[in-house]
């Protein structure tokens, strides 16, 4: 067939084709020697020897559909965290359940607000379903600015995320920051509390999420199996709320998105949830061992509660990661262009070489 002007093909929705990229975190070059990457806050332990077992025999039935609904799992997560089944939805992913609970919820002419910087993913999904993403600076201190996204709220705003701890800076919504916030929130609009790191956090201060459920009928929780239960690559997430407002986001689940074998590992690490947990203090042990040596040498970093810590260098991102990538092994960081980076916490030999690079940077700290 012959070419036809660009004009003539098939068109995206603006919106869609006005979208900035994700970016993941970077992975090396093919043919350079292994990096130390500490650029997706991925658990540096690999999976459990029983969830590998569990893994491998559900692997022998994936000729066949998965639950649809992921009733099993669904059921156990219910169970760990004090719900009923239809106060759950299982999705691919917290980045998927989040989609599908914009879908339900917004449209074109609706706002998503958002602190900002926060979850890359946050004003991606929130164009992809039509609606208008609203930043709202963090403050001085990386942390939500509460005051001025209550501030921000119009006759227009549908969903409001939380991210706590924050990703990429680290700091937690506290149980008081919370409740005064959501007591100023008009009960139309959907909060959803992102805690997509809850097992990092050791601040008693911190929101309780299934707390929090119980005291405010528009509260969505996200949670994942990405990151402490160290399931990034088969992708489970779930929401957690009132049936009546997960009802409609149910509908929205794409069919079989959560696998065979990613649903019978999900099942198999909360039942090996102390042992998981478990090593999940041993990051947090690192998390604190890092931050106290970054300080040491002259860093500002904000208090983290997540798998990661935050350098906000400003316009010297780009050079602190090119220092950090220029020797072998190369270090891998998130970099946040303009803003600053965030390091994953990795195990204690990985964060040693990170600790040796960043004390030869002679840029701001």
């Amino acid at each position: 067939m012959p070419d036809a002007p660009a004009s003539h093909l098939p068109q995206p929705r603006p919106n869609v084709a006005a979208l900035p990229a994700y970016v993941p975190g970077a992975r090396g070059a093919a043919d350079a020697p292994p990096p130390v990457k500490l650029s997706s806050n991925e658990s540096p332990h690999g999976p459990l020897p029983s969830v590998v077992g569990v893994i491998e025999d559900a692997a022998t039935g994936i000729h066949r559909y998965p639950d649809m609904g992921a009733s099993a799992v669904t059921a156990r997560i219910a169970r760990e965290v004090g719900r009923d089944p239809s106060e759950v939805v299982v999705g691919g992913g917290s980045v998927a359940v989040l989609a599908h609970i914009l879908q339900a919820y917004t449209g074109p002419g609706d706002e998503v607000m958002f602190a900002w910087r926060s979850f890359e993913a946050y004003p991606i999904l929130a164009r992809i379903a039509g609606a208008e993403p609203v930043m709202v600076p963090l403050t001085a201190e990386s942390r939500h600015d509460l005051p001025a996204m209550v501030a921000a709220i119009t006759d227009r705003t549908r969903v409001l995320m939380l991210c706590s701890p924050n990703n990429p800076t680290g700091p937690i919504l506290t149980q008081a920051e919370l409740d005064s916030f959501m007591a100023q929130v008009p009960s139309r609009v959907l909060v959803v509390l992102d805690e997509a790191y809850v097992e990092y956090v050791r601040d008693p201060e911190v929101a309780d999420g299934p707390a929090s459920l119980d005291r405010y009928p528009n509260l969505l929780l996200l949670r994942t199996f990405s990151k402490a239960y160290g399931l990034a690559g088969l992708r489970v997430g779930y929401a957690v709320g009132p049936a009546a407002l997960l009802a409609p986001v149910r509908a929205c689940v794409t069919p079989f998105s959560v696998s065979g074998p990613a649903q019978a590992a999900a099942i198999a690490s909360l039942d090996a949830r102390d042992e998981l947990l478990e090593r999940a203090a041993q990051v947090v042990a690192e998390r604190g061992r890092v931050r106290e040596a970054l300080i040491a040498d002259g860093w500002s970093v904000p208090e983290s509660q997540g798998n990661f810590v935050w350098l906000g260098v400003g316009d010297a991102t780009a050079d602190l990661v090119a220092h950090l990538g220029a020797a072998e092994p190369a270090i891998l960081v998130r970099p946040f262009v303009g803003e600053g980076v965030r390091v994953t916490i990795g195990a204690p030999e990985e964060n040693d070489a990170l600790l040796a690079r960043l004390a030869t940077w002679d840029g701001p700290r």
